[in-house]
């Protein structure tokens, strides 16, 4: 399998009416995935992609945020910086954000679609998404790039899958050995197949018209995408 062109198979996350105990049982094992794979880090790396130069006080967003593991990391990895932040999960799926609130953490949650949030306040000063991306066709990514510029203040950032066989095969053998979660252990390798290189990642960006851009290689076998607004 050499995977040289992108596979456009649908998620069963993406599907309507995942049963509730389903839906958990794949937020708490994504988590865990997230934590051990790195891809915490490199959502905090991103994050510091845009701390040096700022101010004292940030309010950051991510959409798609699923039971908020990402955001919960973030809180706190700037809290061991002393640093200050609001931090907003955006998700469609309103059981995700009932999990999300369930956690106690001091986080606004909002249930809407990413293009249609209304923002309780200003608009985020970073919005980021991780293992979100890679949802959407090249057309759909294209506009979601532009939006996102347009609804960040500073810049944005998306932390996503390289596209390679060896993150497919291992990834495959890992949920196999250790998921308890169908939806897991079916859209973890299918994720990967989903994921895009770097010279797509640059089509695409050019497609929203986006020019001040890092895309960097991260492990394991991601992509960390920052776009600077100034």
């Amino acid at each position: 399998m050499s995977l040289k062109k992108r596979s456009y198979e649908k998620e069963l996350l993406d599907s309507d009416n995942i049963p509730h105990s389903d839906l958990l049982l794949n937020l708490h094992e994504l988590n865990t995935v997230n934590t051990f794979l790195g891809g915490h880090n490199i959502t905090c790396n991103g994050i510091d992609h845009f701390l040096n130069k700022r101010p004292s006080h940030l309010t950051i967003a991510e959409i798609g945020c699923g039971g908020g593991d990402n955001l919960f990391a973030i809180q706190k990895y700037l809290a061991k910086k002393q640093y200050k932040a609001t931090l907003i999960g955006v998700d469609i799926k309103p059981e995700c954000i009932a999990y999300a609130k369930a956690s106690g953490h001091d986080i606004e949650w909002i249930c809407s679609d990413y293009h249609t949030v209304k923002w309780s306040g200003d608009k985020p000063d970073i919005i980021f998404s991780s293992l979100f991306c890679h949802h959407f066709n090249e057309e759909e990514l294209a506009i979601q790039m532009e939006w996102l510029k347009q609804n960040s203040k500073i810049g944005f950032f998306v932390n996503d899958l390289h596209r390679h066989v060896l993150a497919y095969y291992s990834i495959k053998i890992i949920t196999k050995l250790f998921s308890r979660s169908y939806l897991v252990k079916n859209d973890a390798p299918l994720s990967v197949k989903r994921g895009f290189r770097k010279n797509e990642w640059i089509k695409i960006l050019s497609s929203a018209g986006i020019k001040n851009y890092r895309v960097k290689w991260q492990w394991a076998f991601r992509y960390l995408i920052c776009v600077n607004n100034e």
